[in-house]
């Protein structure tokens, strides 16, 4: 008696979307594609450029390099930690990683 009852606008879509999935492939492909897309980026910051920036602003943190250099945060956190090691600049306070850092004289 009486039938299907109708679909809403809602459910219309989704099942439009399905058909469309279906007919192009499924989930599958989009993984695939996104994959094939990725390239492996390589970024070095030249340790001379870093410590012209450290010593003309007397005081740096990484998010401030990466934001003067170009580069990515964990790039210039790693720079740092290298002039850090080679005792080109020491660590003048901060907290949890997020350290400042200032060249030594």
């Amino acid at each position: 008696m009486g039938g299907d009852k109708k679909k809403s606008a809602a459910q219309m879509e989704k099942s439009q979307e399905s058909d469309k999935k279906k007919e192009s492939g499924g989930k599958k492909d989009k993984k695939q594609e996104k994959q094939e897309k990725k390239a492996e980026i390589t970024v070095i910051v030249n340790e001379d450029q870093a410590l012209k920036l450290i010593k003309s602003n007397n005081f740096i943190t990484a998010t401030e390099l990466a934001r003067q250099t170009g580069v990515k945060i964990s790039t210039a956190n790693t720079c740092l930690v290298g002039l850090l090691k080679k005792g080109a600049v020491k660590r003048a306070g901060g907290f949890s990683g997020h350290w400042i850092y200032q060249p030594t004289s």
